[in-house]
């Protein structure tokens, strides 16, 4: 499980394409320090297995089913990627409940810069429409945001110049795609009231 709180941009210094599937070598001074085999890391928002650490690079294996469904697939060597070790019992929970399991992808459309923030507008796949909510929690690319706005076909997030100096979402540009997932908690409520 992870926050949403991304710990550091690291760089991808190797894709290595396999059949069916890539193993990718990531550089993340910070979230590379302690890590072992078999630990998760989210990289953009997908949670991945770490296989093997080399100083302060790590390496993860990236199934097909994984390539299909993120935007994990157009990462090349120099890609800057958002990176979040997974949560400890211990620690604050400061952005909302992830898995780290991506439900689709969108695609920056616009990007409105303000004096202290920038508006962000992103397309939404329809099947996931009806768990965004505005003020509601979601992650773009393993991002924490709250959502500002939101219609049929997009959302919209306000990004605060922490966010956008931290993570790759300010150096994204319209027609970049991204990773999404909603919030867990509104799929539950949905299976539950489903069945009901």
């Amino acid at each position: 499980m992870f926050t949403g709180i991304v710990e550091e941009l690291g760089e991808v210094v190797h894709v290595e394409q396999l059949h069916e599937a890539a193993r990718l070598a990531v550089r993340g001074k910070v979230v590379a320090v302690d890590a072992r085999h078999g630990e998760s890391i989210a990289v953009n928002g997908v949670c991945l297995t770490v296989v093997d650490v080399d100083g302060d690079v790590f390496t993860a294996d990236v199934m097909k089913e994984t390539l299909n469904r993120s935007c994990l697939g157009v990462l090349q060597r120099g890609s800057r990627v958002n990176l979040e070790r997974a949560v400890r019992a211990d620690q604050r929970m400061g952005g909302h409940i992830v898995q780290g399991h991506v439900d689709g992808t969108g695609v920056i459309l616009t990007r409105e810069p303000a004096q202290h923030w920038e508006i962000v507008r992103l397309s939404l796949p329809k099947e996931l429409n009806r768990y965004v909510v505005e003020k509601g929690s979601i992650t773009v690319d393993g991002v924490s945001l709250t959502v500002a706005a939101i219609d049929d076909q997009s959302f919209a997030v306000s990004l605060i110049p922490a966010t956008l100096g931290l993570t790759t979402l300010g150096l994204k540009q319209p027609g970049d795609p991204v990773n999404l997932e909603v919030d867990i908690i509104a799929k539950y409520v949905e299976k539950l009231v489903v069945r009901s």
